[in-house]
């Protein structure tokens, strides 16, 4: 007899709910949110002819774990799951949920995603990462010496420190003075006059 299974996927542990071919619910338990844990319990009950889990922030890893432990495994769109589910005119609980997919692995009634490979998840991050460095990097080479057109006193000392000793080396310097100005000036009140 074929067996389908609906794995709900909160974050500690994920609610599992297992029937058979008629609809009859055999199993209904909480496992622990790996792989190993989830395809260890799905074991017991061979053979799983299909497990469905929705889209989410954990499903790739899970989903690509239990494929590689063999367990054949779907995602579908949570908002196509949610719909069905809505229709099935259950409570909205971990177990009513996990029952509900179970109903759909058996019935075939979900359209399934495609779940991207760990590399496909990663580059959008590092494409992510060096956006905010360069933006920050253009941040800074837009402020302290080369943003203000005009010449004033400040201005003159801190382009000689970049003559001798280099432009980096002339910002930290130009910003500690900065520091040390704005920090006599909040000590003796004195306010800012342009």
């Amino acid at each position: 007899m074929k067996h389908y299974a609906g794995l709900d996927l909160p974050m500690e542990s994920t609610q599992v709910c297992i029937v058979d071919e008629s609809g009859r619910k055999l199993v209904s338990e909480k496992v622990e949110s790996t792989p190993e844990a989830l395809a260890a319990m799905l074991e017991r009950y061979r053979p799983i002819e299909r497990a469905v889990i929705e889209t989410g922030r954990m499903s790739p890893a899970i989903c690509l774990g239990l494929r590689e432990l063999g367990i054949p495994v779907v995602c579908i769109d949570a908002r196509q799951a949610h719909q069905s589910l809505k229709a099935m005119k259950a409570n909205k609980t971990d177990p009513h949920d996990a029952a509900g997919l179970a109903q759909l692995a058996r019935t075939g009634f979900y359209k399934e995603v495609h779940v991207k490979s760990p590399a496909a998840h990663g580059a959008p991050s590092v494409i992510t990462a060096r956006s905010h460095l360069v933006e920050a990097r253009v941040r800074l080479d837009n402020t302290i010496l080369t943003r203000s057109k005009e010449t004033f006193a400040l201005k003159t000392w801190a382009m000689k420190v970049a003559k001798r000793r280099g432009l980096k080396k002339a910002r930290v310097a130009l910003a500690r003075r900065l520091a040390v100005i704005m920090h006599a000036m909040l000590r003796d009140g004195t306010l800012f006059q342009a």
